[in-house]
Formats: structure tokens, C-alpha cells, sequence
């Protein structure tokens, strides 16, 4: 800063701000003004006055604010060293009256001292006179400057790490939890030495102790010279060459292995150089477009157009990765309408199956604004299109979409995708008849969740509960009783028309759900649980998963006889689900001696000649198979609170889970075991040397090696549903893939991993803690009723 005069007398004035293009949260606490006043002495020639330096930031690190008396060192210019040798303080400075009356005029300024009108007057005109006193005598030169003020102290401050001591990075083998997207923590958390535990010595220990962790700010920072090379190397003059490179076989093992990587590993540079440099060879390879992708440069507009361009030449990809490109990860426009132009050619059913995730990803869509446009939008159109001509997708659609309309930060956009479908629904054939439909479901919702909260708030015995509940769905002056003819939300291929009085209840929990048995136009009837006050997102997605996972075994002629009912939510707090007739294990012990196979005799026996367990073998198949499925399913979502009051067996030998409050590794109880094995269900199979046992242990590892190898679309699934609001993924959403994605043990071969899973119902058949745990629960339910 050089400001400059023409003469310097006893006062000069300068009067003007001077604004640095810096910002303060860039400024780092060192910093400081280098001052200097010149005197001009000739023609091009000036000469110090004097120099000062100000440090911005004082004791407490809190910005310096407001008019400042800087000394002037004469006959020389300010040093902007740290330790300067022209402070704007000078250390044995005298503490005269002047100086403790420019701290109270400081604090004046400030606001510290309140201002009284005809008191100020006399102060002023007083410190007026002292000043011009101490001036005549003084031989100091002092330099006045203001800065800007601000209604708080501004305090200056940076990111803290807890660095490890030697010691620390030492002994610990294993490396600790840390951020995958937190590189510095990832390098701080390194081992000095690999494999401490047996080879260090005393020696090292006072070697280490010399060592100390520096923070290298430019750490996370693109390496100029590596974006050089890397702009250099993906020139367009480089796409004629590499269209005809073919890998050796070295090479080619390598690319192998990345294109086996699951979806959340990130690629090396080297890997992405790899890749790209054998981008026209790697088209014939579907598994090899997200690799790719994942290696461009979005910021580059040279690298986007030869990738956008390199799109078409691809081979089809699988659903898995249309999935993976419509997450978050992938913004490009014409990447996600690949993507959903892979996902054309699947049908309705399929579609289905992955509806739920499509719902989300359309927050992904998003512009820069936060704002979505479903005209310009080809994942939002692709599914309005496909909502519109098919009534069963539509239905869940809607009511998908409309659970997300009460989103605090995204509820505009499914507003405005809900209002695009009903304007495409009523422009189709037959599309008025639907809107209708629609809002019928609606009003039918409404009413279910009055009347729930009304049940649910009545203070009386269940049983009057339950009579008040008949009483309202007969009343002939209601509308619940008999009405026209619409789709069950829950079950669009349904037509309803009633519900039936008789057949409704009220359950026995905290929240006192609603059984309700629905009139279908065809004669049957169709019951189901009413939730109001409950979120049953996340009982929708896991559903949804295990509807999934059925499918995907069902495709390799692995039937395990899973019971996937049906899940909705209609708002953030109410839903239903399908009611399956059935017994909770805790109940069928109960009446039945503690032994499953009484339960089975009593409702299917068998006095075939040879048959030693005395019930139909079909049902003791299906028993056998949906324990293996569920055993295995509920490993891989880390499904807790297990107990026999949320594990059901129907007569038919079904035995299913409810009530998936508790995923991805929750549990409210200690020490879960990885599955709910009891020695009840082992019993049933004719105990642990069985051959029925045998045959449930073949089902479980064939069950997981099957979905091992679909695991890449389960986690692309569980991705795109990180935004979701589902409870259990809320609390961690950047880990909840990966909790995933470790219970498959994609580092282990397949024979490891069988290996792997048998020590896993090893550890489950003969945990003791849940047995205890299990008599807890018994008790705390016996004195709840």
C-alpha cells in the first residue's frame, strides 16, 4: 500500500478506501498490512517517510476492526515479514492518558460504551485539548486508519484434525473408519511401518519418536503438471491412434479386473488412463461404460464431447448399470438419457421392480437452480409415459410421487412431475376414468387415517375399540361400508367396493394399526393393516428388496418360497400393508409345546409309511427353503430387532419377517447374531445332523452366491435410495451402501465365501446371548398385556 503526498506537513488526510481484491475467509492468521508513507523529492523520485506493518488478527484471533493508531518507523520501509522489525505497536510503549483515552474511543466507536449526548459533548472537547497537547510535544509519527466494523467479533478459524501420536499409527493393525471422500484423513491414518504387531523394537520406538504428521494444505489440490498430462494425453490428436489399440494380455487381466470392481470403488488415475486409453476397444464390453464414464473429466469440455460421442458406439449395457448412471454421480444430460433409453426395453414387471429407486433419481435430474422441468427431463417423461399406459404402474407411480410431494426440499419438483402425469393421464384414452379413480383413492385414504387416529385416541379396552371400529364402517350414513367400485392402492388389479365390519379389528401394539378386510368386485375378499402415525418407507424398500431378490433367485430355478407382501406408504406417516394370514413363532411355540412340527401335524399331517416326522413333506420343503431365504436376505440388509413375535409361519409351512424397523446393522438389543437362528427352527428340520438341515445349509450358500453375483444391481439400488428419507439409511447415508456391500464379501472367491457363510450359521446356531435376550423379550411382553 503506497499512498503518496505532494508535501508532508503536521497533519495529512488521505480520506479514501482501499478494498483488496481478498476475501476474509481466504485471509490466514498471519496476516497483516505493510504500510509505507512516501515523500516525493524530485521527478520519479520518492522517499520513505516511514513504514508500519498490522497484523489483522489479534491475541484472540479475532479480526481487528474500527480506527487503529499505527506507529510510523522512520526513514524506512514496512517489513512484511512475520517477525517484523516494523510493528504498528511498539513493545514498551508508555501508557499515557492519550492512549488509554483512544481505548475509550475505540469502544465508543464500537458501541461498548453508551452514548450520552451532553456528556460526549464536554469528553470530546476535553480529549480534543489533551490531544493537541501531547502532539506539540510528542516526536512520534502515528498513522490513522480505519477499518471496516461488523456487528460480531469475527474469529478466525479452520478445520481441526485429531492427528494420531506415533505410538497410535503404530500398534493399530487395522485402519481405522474413516471418510472414503476425506483423502487427507485417509493419508493421515497410514502405518508408518506395515505389520508393527511383531517387528518392532525398542529402537523403533525412539525413532518414532522424532516423527511428527505435517498437513500439506495442498494435499486434496489437482496437481497442475498430472491435468496437464492428462489434458495432453486425452487430446482429440490421440482419438484416430487409439481407436486401433488392442491390450496384451497383461493389460487385458487388468482391465478385467476393473471392470469386476463394485460400483462403489473408486479408480486410481492410473486405472482411469488405463481405461480411457482403451476406450474403442472396451465398446464391446457392457460392463466396461460406467468404468469409462467414471474416468472423464465432467469440467472438460473436450473430454465430454468424445465421451458423449463414444455413447452410441457402446453395446447395450444391463439394468445395473442404466441404475448407476442415473445416480448423482452421472449429471451429463445425454449420459442419463442413455441410460434411460437401456431401460426402454424393459417391460412393465421389470420396471417395477426398480420403480421405487427410478421415483428417487429423479432428484437428480435436477438443474443448477434445484429446479426440474419433466418436458426436459427424459427420466421424468420415460416415466409419465410408462405411469400413462400401463394402470398398475400408474397406481404406484402416483402414489410413489405423492408421498414425495411432502418433502421439505424436494417437494415442489414431485409436485410438479404429479401434476405433469395427470395432465398426460387425462390426455390418453380411458385417462379421465383413472383421474378419478385416483382421487377416490384418495378420499378413501383420508378416511382410513381419521378414523385410525380417532380408534388410536379413544380411552378405552381394545375390545371397545374394536366394536367402535365395526360400529363406524357399518353406519349406512358413512361412506366406508359400501361405495363405487375403485383400485386397491395396495393391489391395482383389485377392485374394491366395501369394507367388511365383521372382519376389522384393531391390533394389540403401540400404535394400534387397523386390520381392515376389503370387499373385492370379484367376491373375494382382501385384508390388510392400516398404519396411521407410522413411516413405512422403510418396510416399502426392504419389501421391495426381498421382491427383488426373489426374482433374481427365481431366475437361476432357486425357489425358496419367500412371502414379499405388499408395501405402501400413502404419506410420510401413513400406509398399509398385506395382511397374511398366519402365526407370529413366539404363539405357535406357545400353544404347541415349544415344537414346530406340532404346529405342522395339526394342520398337515401325513401317515405315509416312511414319513418319520409324521407331517406333509411339502410343507416341511417350504419350511426348509423360506428359512434358508429369509436367513440369507436379512443377513445381507442387516435387518435387526429379531424375535419370535416378528418372525410368522402359515400353516403351509411359509415362514416370513415383519416389522423391518431396524436394518443396515441396527439393532436396540446387544450382541445380535448375524441371522435369527433359534434352536426351535433347527429342531424343526430334525436337528443339526438331519438331512433336512444339510439341505437348509445348501439352500443358504446357493442362495448367497446368487445374489453375490447380482450384487452390483443391489447396491445401485441402495444408492440411488440415499436421498430417500428412509430412517436407517438417514443416520449414515454415506456409509449405507457399503454396510451393504460388506456382507456380500466381494473380496472373497466363491468357494471363500461359502466358506465364509458357513461359519456365519455356525456363529447363529449357537449364539447364547439372544437366547437370553429372546427370555427378556418374553417377559417384557407378557407384563406389557
Amino acid at each position: 500500500m503506497n499512498p503518496q503526498s505532494e508535501a508532508l506537513n503536521r497533519l495529512v488526510s488521505w480520506n479514501e478506501w482501499l478494498t483488496l481484491p481478498i476475501k476474509y475467509c481466504d485471509l490466514p492468521s498471519s496476516a497483516q498490512f505493510a504500510i509505507t508513507v512516501w515523500e516525493t523529492i524530485g521527478p520519479r523520485k520518492v522517499k520513505p517517510v516511514g513504514g508500519t506493518t498490522l497484523r489483522l488478527f489479534g491475541k484472540q484471533f479475532t479480526l481487528r476492526k474500527g480506527k487503529q493508531k499505527l506507529h510510523i518507523w522512520r526513514d524506512c520501509e514496512a517489513d512484511g515479514n512475520h517477525d517484523t522489525s516494523t510493528p504498528s505497536k511498539l513493545s514498551n510503549h508508555e501508557d499515557n492518558d492519550m492512549n488509554k483515552l483512544e481505548k475509550l474511543m475505540k469502544r465508543f466507536d464500537c458501541g461498548d460504551i453508551r452514548p450520552e449526548e451532553w456528556l460526549d459533548v464536554m469528553a470530546f472537547r476535553q480529549i480534543e485539548s489533551i490531544h493537541k497537547s501531547i502532539s506539540n510535544t510528542s516526536t512520534e509519527l502515528a498513522l490513522y486508519v480505519d477499518l471496516p466494523k461488523f456487528d460480531f467479533p469475527v474469529v478466525y478459524g479452520e478445520m481441526e484434525y485429531n492427528l494420531p501420536g506415533p505410538f497410535t499409527v503404530v500398534q493399530n493393525s487395522t485402519a481405522p473408519n474413516i471418510n472414503d471422500d476425506d483423502p487427507l484423513m485417509a493419508a493421515m491414518s497410514q502405518q508408518i511401518y506395515p505389520d508393527q504387531h511383531n517387528s518392532i523394537t525398542d529402537l523403533d520406538r525412539q525413532t518414532l519418536m522424532h516423527y511428527s504428521i505435517v498437513l500439506d494444505p495442498d494435499f486434496q489440490r489437482e496437481n497442475p503438471v498430472e491435468a496437464k498430462h492428462r489434458r495432453l494425453v486425452r487430446s482429440h490428436r490421440n482419438g484416430p491412434l487409439d481407436r486401433d489399440l488392442k491390450p496384451n494380455p497383461k493389460i487385458r487381466d487388468e482391465l478385467n479386473s476393473i471392470m469386476g470392481y463394485p460400483p462403489t470403488q473408486k479408480l486410481t488415475p492410473e486405472e482411469k488412463d488405463l481405461v480411457w486409453k482403451f476406450r474403442f476397444y472396451l465398446t464391446r464390453e457392457k460392463k466396461a461404460l460406467t468404468k469409462f464414464l467414471k474416468c472423464v473429466v465432467w469440467t472438460d469440455h473436450t473430454e465430454v464431447r468424445q465421451a458423449v460421442d463414444l455413447l452410441p458406439l457402446w453395446v447395450d449395457i444391463d439394468v445395473d448399470d442404466a441404475l448407476e448412471l442415473l445416480g448423482k454421480e452421472f449429471e451429463n444430460r445425454a449420459v442419463r438419457a442413455y441410460a434411460v433409453n437401456q431401460l426402454r426395453k424393459a417391460d412393465d414387471e421389470d420396471l417395477f421392480l426398480y420403480l421405487l429407486q427410478l421415483v428417487q433419481a429423479l432428484k437428480f435430474e435436477c438443474t443448477s437452480d434445484k429446479t426440474l422441468d419433466p418436458n426436459g427431463s427424459s427420466l421424468a417423461q420415460f416415466l409419465i409415459d410408462r405411469a400413462t399406459n400401463d394402470p398398475i404402474l400408474g397406481t404406484f407411480f402416483y402414489w410413489y410421487v405423492i408421498v414425495e410431494c411432502e418433502d421439505l426440499v424436494c417437494g415442489k419438483l414431485y409436485a410438479k412431475v404429479a401434476f405433469h402425469y395427470i395432465e398426460a393421464l387425462i390426455r390418453s384414452p380411458e385417462g379421465y376414468k383413472r383421474r378419478i379413480d385416483m382421487r377416490e383413492q384418495g378420499k378413501l385414504m383420508s378416511k382410513l387415517t381419521t378414523l385410525a387416529r380417532d380408534v388410536r385416541n379413544m380411552k378405552e379396552p381394545r375390545l371397545k375399540k374394536i366394536d367402535h371400529l365395526r360400529a363406524k364402517i357399518a353406519d349406512s350414513k358413512g361412506t366406508l361400508h359400501k361405495f363405487k367400485a375403485i383400485t386397491l392402492p395396495l393391489e391395482p388389479d383389485k377392485q374394491i367396493s366395501g369394507v367388511v365390519a365383521a372382519k376389522s379389528s384393531v391390533f394389540n401394539s403401540n400404535l394400534q394399526p387397523l386390520r381392515i378386510t376389503f370387499q373385492c368386485e370379484d367376491g373375494s375378499e382382501y385384508p390388510i393393516i392400516f398404519k396411521a402415525g407410522d413411516d413405512l418407507r422403510q418396510d416399502q424398500l426392504v419389501i421391495q428388496i426381498i421382491s427383488l431378490m426373489n426374482r433374481l433367485l427365481l431366475k437361476e430355478n432357486l425357489d425358496l418360497k419367500l412371502t414379499p407382501y405388499k408395501v405402501l406408504a400413502t404419506a410420510a406417516d401413513t400406509g398399509m400393508m398385506q395382511f397374511v394370514p398366519s402365526m407370529s413363532l413366539a404363539a405357535v411355540l406357545n400353544e404347541h409345546q415349544n415344537n414346530i412340527l406340532n404346529f405342522f401335524k395339526a394342520h398337515h399331517p401325513s401317515t405315509e409309511p416312511g414319513n418319520v416326522y409324521g407331517i406333509d413333506p411339502k410343507v416341511m420343503e417350504t419350511y426348509i427353503r423360506s428359512c434358508a431365504g429369509y436367513c440369507v436376505i436379512t443377513y445381507l440388509l442387516g435387518v435387526g430387532d429379531r424375535h419370535l413375535d416378528n418372525l410368522l409361519l402359515s400353516t403351509d409351512g411359509h415362514l416370513f419377517h415383519v416389522d423391518f424397523g431396524f436394518i443396515l446393522g441396527r439393532d436396540p438389543k446387544p450382541f445380535p447374531p448375524p441371522m435369527k437362528l433359534c434352536k426351535e427352527m433347527i429342531e424343526a428340520m430334525g436337528g443339526a445332523n438331519s438331512p433336512h438341515y444339510l439341505s437348509f445349509q445348501q439352500y443358504c450358500y446357493t442362495a448367497f452366491t446368487t445374489l453375490r453375483r447380482n450384487a452390483n444391481l443391489i447396491l445401485n439400488l441402495f444408492s440411488l435410495m440415499v436421498d430417500a428419507n428412509i430412517p436407517d439409511i438417514k443416520i449414515e447415508p454415506d456409509k449405507a451402501v457399503m454396510k451393504v456391500q460388506d456382507k456380500f464379501r466381494l473380496d472373497l472367491t466363491e468357494e471363500a465365501a461359502i466358506s465364509y457363510f458357513r461359519g456365519l450359521i455356525s456363529e447363529s446356531v449357537n449364539a447364547l446371548f439372544p437366547q437370553i435376550m429372546e427370555t427378556v423379550h418374553k417377559w417384557a411382553q407378557y407384563w406389557r398385556r
